[in-house]
């Protein structure tokens, strides 16, 4: 396992210096001026003193060629150094730090709530198909297809908070502030998943295996579950491992709706503000945290498939 993990990480290298590379053109060849923006925000003028954007522009290294520019940047940056808002004047790091646990509470809680949907669900249409359970969580999931996630969240703010009042409207801080964000992207992420945890047990339940536990007298609920459902997670956990990247800094919209204060919050206030040492700072995080949760779901898989791990370990 520890050379596959090594090897892994070997790879992430290129993916990484290109995210940095991203991350550090989106504060570049964004339009307009960053010393001119940073000093409007300072000062609260529309119009600073030329002389003091071309000293501020020095002072941030911004008169230098670009590819200097990146290489100081990129020094900083593993230093932990990712600057300081324009807006507020604090350090990047510290207002990324706050907004970070936000987002893995709100990630972890839905992919928790999705795979409750997922397995169940899943696993009974395969074994089922055809039957009133099988059309009934097919229509469900094509339903959370194709429903935007606002609207989910719409739907469920007007009913559970404004007509039922059983929910918070908004916020952040207790278990009850979770539970609508979290719901709806767990409809979101539940609706491809389930089609697939549907589609990969039907192929489990196909195999040599299967046939032979059944020819040996093993109950159909044990051969489902321990055997068929083991080898059909795999794929399953590579798409939630993708969605789970996806939930720490993209579900942007149901965090606006459900004021949560998470990374996604935090890259659109600081694009609207054109507050680029944040934007930067956010693009970098969440692309590491996306190719980090991957490696976790690769390690995952490979402890789970005998055929993946005897794969890992030739290789």
């Amino acid at each position: 396992m520890f050379p596959f993990i090594l090897k892994r990480i070997a790879a992430l290298a290129p993916v990484l210096f290109g995210v940095s590379v991203a991350a550090f053109l989106s504060l570049s060849l964004s339009p307009g001026n960053p010393a001119e923006i940073a000093l409007r925000a300072l000062t609260a003028s529309e119009t600073p003193p030329k002389a003091a954007v071309m000293e501020l522009e020095k002072e941030m290294g911004l008169d230098r060629p670009l590819y200097v520019q990146y290489w100081r940047w990129l020094g900083r940056t593993l230093k932990g150094d990712l600057g300081h808002s324009y807006q507020t004047g604090q350090s990047v790091v510290s207002a990324i730090g706050q907004a970070l646990g936000p987002s893995a509470q709100l990630a972890g809680a839905s992919i928790l709530l999705a795979l409750v949907i997922i397995l169940p669900f899943g696993a009974l249409s395969a074994a089922m198909p055809g039957s009133w359970v099988d059309r009934a969580a097919m229509t469900g999931s094509m339903i959370a297809v194709s429903t935007p996630d606002f609207c989910v969240g719409v739907v469920l703010f007007l009913v559970l908070s404004v007509q039922m009042d059983l929910l918070p409207v908004a916020g952040y801080g207790s278990f009850s502030n979770l539970v609508l964000p979290a719901v709806t992207l767990a409809v979101a992420s539940s609706g491809i998943t389930t089609r697939l945890m549907r589609t990969c047990m039907i192929q489990s339940l196909e195999e040599k295996y299967v046939i032979t536990a059944r020819s040996k007298g093993m109950g159909e609920w044990r051969v489902t579950g321990l055997h068929a459902m083991k080898n059909a997670l795999p794929p399953v956990l590579t798409y939630l491992g993708a969605q789970m990247g996806y939930l720490f800094g993209g579900a942007v919209v149901v965090e606006s709706i459900f004021l949560w204060p998470g990374l996604g919050s935090l890259l659109v206030d600081a694009v609207r503000a054109r507050d680029m040492y944040v934007v930067q700072g956010c693009i970098l995080v969440i692309a590491c945290v996306y190719v980090l949760i991957n490696l976790a779901v690769d390690m995952l898989q490979v402890w789970l498939d005998p055929r993946v791990r005897e794969g890992a370990y030739e290789g």
